[in-house]
């Protein structure tokens, strides 16, 4: 059994790709970002990500999959569980998008006629540690990642047996490129503003990308579309002056064909946009990249769950769900009420 399991050092050892030698908390953001000093040296990183990331993206048919196996809500709790986590582990950004690109691609490979949110669950769960493992120089434990905002706990052993499963569906491939890997590259490109302003440009077009990977919608547009996407909304709010000259700098690295794209995809942004900043003004902090459905609702009230023999094919080896802590539980979601 031993030999069938992902082991957590394999990944996280020097010898695995993408990971950097550090003596210190430092992740491969900054390892990346030491390698370019010039505009040029961005915007041939740009080009580099250009060419490789239709090899990390789901087919174009994966959002109406989503939709005809009401997924939708589902994916939308396991990538916001993927966001609280970095602060509550302290993780990058970078580790986010990754693992939201590995959920994705393995959803959208393994076609399962049913998802049970179990099942989501430990995917994220084996997506974070995979992620964190490549990306970060110190990974948490099985035990860390699990330790709040999930249904249901589970065995680190079948965490362990679905990152190989998971890393084995993906084909190994896990330097994921991602909307955030454009992030320094695009903001660098835009070699006329302050230092100061080439920080908060970055800042701004990080968030409004969390934004976007919660929304399916945008998951019909290649990533270095949305980033451009999102930089683009950004530069509008920070430097709205200088808007046109900016942005054409970015805007030379793209095809024609994909300069539309970026059109319609911020149009769509700025729609999003302009309901988060409605959303702002409802009690409670209700996010609006949450689907507006009774099974909001209803997932409110959390299901207990026992050890159980799991019978879909992907899961059948997965097994041995722990029985939730019903009082925890019910802590957690008056306290969560009290908060609102």
């Amino acid at each position: 059994m031993d030999s069938l399991l992902c082991d957590e050092v394999w990944l996280s050892s020097s010898a695995s790709p993408g990971c950097c030698n550090a003596n210190h908390s430092s992740n491969i953001e900054s390892c990346n970002r030491s390698l370019y000093t010039t505009k040029e040296d961005y915007e041939q990183a740009v080009f580099i990500f250009l060419e490789k990331e239709l090899n990390f993206m789901p087919k174009p048919e994966y959002i109406e999959y989503l939709v005809s196996k009401d997924l939708i809500f589902l994916r939308f709790r396991a990538i916001q569980w993927l966001i609280k986590s970095r602060t509550r582990l302290n993780l990058s950004t970078e580790t986010v998008f990754v693992a939201a690109n590995y959920l994705d691609r393995f959803i959208c490979a393994k076609q399962c006629q049913e998802w049970h949110y179990w099942m989501v669950e430990l995917l994220s769960a084996a997506c974070l540690s995979v992620a964190s493992k490549l990306v970060e120089t110190s990974a948490p434990s099985l035990h860390e990642i699990q330790m709040e905002d999930l249904d249901h706990s589970f065995q680190a052993i079948k965490i362990q047996q679905m990152e190989l499963i998971l890393s084995q569906e993906l084909g190994w491939r896990l330097g994921a490129v991602t909307a955030y890997s454009y992030v320094q590259s695009l903001v660098m490109t835009i070699g006329s503003l302050e230092s100061n302003l080439h920080k908060d440009l970055a800042a701004q077009v990080t968030k409004l990308l969390l934004g976007a990977i919660l929304d399916c919608k945008f998951l019909e547009y290649r990533p270095s579309t949305v980033a451009m996407s999102a930089l683009w909304c950004s530069l509008e709010e920070l430097v709205p002056s200088n808007l046109s000259s900016q942005l054409v700098c970015a805007m030379n690295l793209f095809n024609q064909d994909q300069k539309e794209d970026i059109v319609k995809c911020y149009n769509t942004m700025q729609a999003r946009i302009l309901l988060d900043q409605i959303d702002n003004l409802v009690p409670c902090g209700k996010s609006c990249y949450g689907p507006s459905s009774p099974v909001t609702v209803l997932l409110t009230e959390r299901n207990e769950i026992y050890d159980c023999h799991v019978s879909q094919p992907l899961f059948r080896d997965i097994s041995g769900i722990s029985k939730i802590n019903h009082e925890q539980t019910k802590r957690k979601r008056e306290h969560q009420e009290k908060d609102c």
